[in-house]
C-alpha cells in the first residue's frame, strides 16, 4: 500500500500572503506545501524564494515542489533554466510543469509538435536532474495528459527516468473510472492532486468526497518515484481559509486511516 503525507498547493490561495499560508498549514497538520510560481515564488525572484524556502522549514514544513508554469513549446531551455534556479533557490525537490501548449487538447497536436514538445521535456528533464531535481507533468484536461492513452505514449516517448506524472482524476470523474486510470498510470505517478469537484467544476466540501478519495488512496499503486509521497489538497470551496480548515482535518484523519489500514483491508 502507498503512503501520502498530506500536503498544500499554494495556489489554493492566490490571495494569501506566503506566511499566511504557512501558518494555515501548520496549524492544520499539513507537512508540506508546493509553492506556485504565478504568484508566491515569481520565477527569478531568488531572494524571495530563499525566504519562502526558510519560513516553510522553519515552521517544520517541507517544500515539496516548484509549481511552475512552464509550458513546453511555449516556453524553451532559456525559460526553463530561469524556473530551474528559482526551485534550486526555494530548495524544491521538484518542478512541476504543464505539458504542451496551455488549454489546447491532445488530440489537435501533429506528429511534429508533439516530437518537438517531448524534445524539449527531455532536456529540461536532463537539466534539473544535473541539478538533483526531478520533473513533474501536471495530469490536467487541455493537455498532452489530458487523458490516460496520451500520458502513457507521452512517458514512454519521453523515456527519461527523472520525469514523472502528477495524477488527478478529472472532475467528475466516476469513482471505478478512476480507479482504473490510477492503476493504469500509477506507476509514473510522483504526487496526487486532491480536490472536490463535480464535473461542472462546483466545490464542495472534502466530507462530500470522502469515501471517494479514500478509495482513491487506499488503492493507489506502487511506483518507481523515490522519495516521499504527497497527496496535495488543491482548492477548497469559496477559497476559504475556514473551509480548508474543516477540509483539511478530514483529510489529515483520512490519510492516517489510509496508512494505518492492514493491507490485507485493500
Amino acid at each position: 500500500m502507498t503512503s501520502f503525507r498530506p500536503g498544500l498547493c499554494s495556489v489554493t490561495f492566490r490571495k494569501l500572503a506566503p506566511e499566511a499560508i504557512v501558518e494555515l498549514a501548520a496549524e492544520c497538520g499539513i507537512e508540506g506545501i508546493e509553492w506556485v510560481g504565478d504568484v508566491h515564488v515569481p520565477p527569478g525572484q531568488f531572494d524571495l524564494a530563499r525566504r519562502v524556502r526558510h519560513m516553510t522549514e522553519d515552521a517544520d514544513l517541507s517544500v515539496i515542489s516548484y509549481g511552475s508554469y512552464i509550458a513546453p513549446p511555449s516556453d524553451n531551455e532559456a525559460a526553463f533554466a530561469v524556473v530551474l534556479e528559482t526551485a534550486q533557490a526555494l530548495g524544491a525537490p521538484n518542478i512541476r510543469i504543464w505539458p504542451g501548449y496551455r488549454n489546447r487538447d491532445s488530440v489537435t497536436y501533429s506528429a511534429e509538435e508533439r516530437q518537438h514538445t517531448v524534445s524539449l521535456i527531455r532536456r529540461m528533464a536532463r537539466l534539473a536532474d544535473d541539478a538533483s531535481i526531478t520533473l513533474s507533468l501536471e495530469y490536467h484536461p487541455n493537455s498532452l495528459t489530458d487523458d490516460l492513452a496520451s500520458s502513457q505514449r507521452l512517458i514512454k516517448e519521453i523515456d527519461d527516468p527523472n520525469v514523472f506524472l502528477y495524477w488527478q482524476p478529472r472532475p467528475g470523474l466516476p469513482l471505478e473510472d478512476a480507479l482504473d486510470e490510477s492503476r493504469a498510470i500509477g506507476t509514473e505517478t510522483s504526487h496526487v492532486h486532491v480536490f472536490a469537484w463535480d464535473s461542472e467544476k462546483k466545490r464542495y466540501p472534502l466530507a462530500d468526497q470522502r469515501a471517494y478519495w479514500d478509495r482513491i488512496l487506499t488503492e493507489a499503486p506502487a511506483t518507481r518515484w523515490p522519495g516521499d509521497r504527497f497527496a496535495m489538497l488543491e482548492f477548497v470551496r469559496d477559497d476559504s481559509p475556514e473551509q480548508f480548515r474543516v477540509d483539511a482535518a478530514v483529510f489529515c484523519q483520512m490519510l492516517k486511516e489510509v496508512r494505518d489500514r492492514p493491507a490485507s483491508a485493500t
